[in-house]
């Protein structure tokens, strides 16, 4: 494991130069910036290179305290985000506290800090996601084994088999243990036949395995807990599977879903009158923004509907229909019409791709996401949020609770106009496509923060700017 530290060692010090180097970097660009545009003249003098010199100091130490640099940094993007910003906000604050008392022959323009401060979190939140996007440095990869070939295992298989898929790890090998179903684990990956006993430890010393991912398909009486407890004592991690496909994918592999793994898990944070009051306030106020600017679309998109057959059939070219919303509450969601009106005349159906239901005018708004848009006024009501699962209709609901563990704990939090599923998962026409969209779904609500409804409005701004959308 020693060789495995120091070349961990090595690419974190590699990592904190080149942050350093751009902070500092930053820091001086930042100066020039504020004196173009308050019109005066920039100068190079020492007081600016202290404040540079300050600055960089100050983050890295603070990237230091919030654990940016750890060897075996196993973070989400979302959490590294997280970080970066904390880090930079008490940089900021004890150098403004310096230079207002103790150095105020240091201080610099009003604008000084808060550029360099933007440009810092901008520039390293960039430079993060394109080194851990592209594997510079190899940051962030940890070797891995797992422990398992059966069918728990073959999860990873499945799900993980594009290179880009284990980007964050390198996968040594599935090791089999008794109890396995071999029949409908592990195919094609690489098999380690080792006996996970007093020599399983030596094993993971030699191959400077450092993490340990727990697949067996049978628990009781094969696990060898004395090991893996020494092994963690140690400093390599254990983690189960369904902690490893949650950080890895952005979902929550249902049908591997055990009780125990939800009373323990992290997240799932309760709702609160306080919370909701300020999720309602921060809704509407969005809402009211959208209004403002999409109010033009939203008229020449009911006129161009009437034209194309409202005005022959008299239907309205907007379509109310029951959905379940927050804690199975029914509603009625409003949408611009993008089928014929007899288009359920025989029942409800699944919406499938291409389907023949569709207008011209309702495959263009589809495209586009403007159907979507009369249902500001569900967020006006608070029956709806920007962000959450998207509402299904309550004939399809009972259907699917009865065929799909913990279905209905989607409906713990408010639905949404653009959710989590609906960018990794486009298409639902199906039990089977409602499950995998449930995956994602549940990693939504377990891990909800305002910070992955950002990451999820600008994606979605992303589809309907580019039509990615169906």
């Amino acid at each position: 494991m020693n060789s495995a530290n120091k070349r961990q060692s090595k690419r974190s010090n590699i990592l904190v130069l080149l942050e350093g180097t751009l902070i500092a970097y930053l820091a001086y660009v930042a100066h020039p910036l504020v004196m173009q545009l308050t019109e005066q003249t920039a100068r190079m003098d020492d007081k600016l290179l202290i404040n540079m010199a300050l600055l960089t100091f100050l983050v890295l130490i603070s990237a230091l305290s919030v654990g940016l640099y750890e060897l075996k940094l196993r973070e989400t993007f979302r959490g590294i985000i997280r970080r970066i910003f904390v880090s930079v906000a008490l940089a900021y604050f004890v150098m403004e506290l310096l230079t207002s008392t103790v150095f105020q022959n240091l201080e610099m323009h009003p604008y000084y800090l808060p550029t360099a401060s933007a440009l810092v979190i901008i520039v390293l939140v960039l430079f993060r996601y394109f080194s851990n996007r592209l594997g510079l440095l190899g940051l962030g990869k940890v070797r891995l084994v797992v422990l398992g070939a059966g069918q728990r295992a073959s999860i990873i298989e499945k799900r993980m088999r594009r290179e880009v898929d284990r980007i964050g790890f390198d996968l040594v090998g599935f090791i089999p243990i008794p109890g396995d179903d071999r029949e409908s684990g592990i195919q094609s990956e690489k098999l380690i036949h080792v006996k996970v006993d007093e020599g399983f430890r030596d094993f993971l010393i030699e191959n400077e395995i450092e993490e340990v991912v727990i697949a067996c398909d049978q628990r009781r009486g094969t696990l060898p807990i004395e090991i893996l407890f020494d092994c963690r004592i140690r400093g390599i991690e254990v983690v189960d599977i369904l902690d490893f496909m949650e950080r890895e994918t952005g979902q929550i592999v249902v049908n591997l879903i055990y009780p125990s793994w939800v009373i323990y898990s992290n997240g799932f944070s309760s709702q609160n009158y306080l919370r909701d009051l300020v999720d309602y306030g921060i809704n509407a106020v969005l809402a009211f923004l959208v209004l403002l600017v999409t109010w033009p679309f939203m008229l020449m998109t009911a006129i161009l509907i009437y034209l194309e057959d409202g005005r022959k059939t008299g239907a309205s070219v907007f379509y109310k229909q029951e959905r379940v919303g927050l804690n199975g509450q029914l509603f009625n969601i409003i949408k611009f019409r993008s089928m014929r009106p007899d288009a359920e005349s025989g029942g409800a159906q699944w919406a499938t791709k291409g389907d023949s239901r569709v207008t011209k005018m309702g495959g263009f708004i589809r495209k586009y996401r403007i159907d979507e848009l009369p249902q500001l006024l569900n967020v006006f009501r608070g029956e709806m949020s920007f962000i959450g699962p998207r509402p299904e209709r309550p004939e399809f609901v009972e259907q699917l609770i009865q065929q799909i563990p913990y279905y209905n704990q989607r409906h713990n939090v408010k639905p949404g106009l653009a959710g989590w599923a609906q960018l990794n998962y486009p298409y639902g026409a199906s039990v089977e496509d409602s499950m995998e969209k449930l995956k994602f779904d549940l990693y939504y609500v377990k891990h909800q923060s305002m910070l992955l409804d950002i990451l999820i409005l600008i994606r979605t701004v992303e589809v309907i700017l580019f039509g990615k959308g169906r």
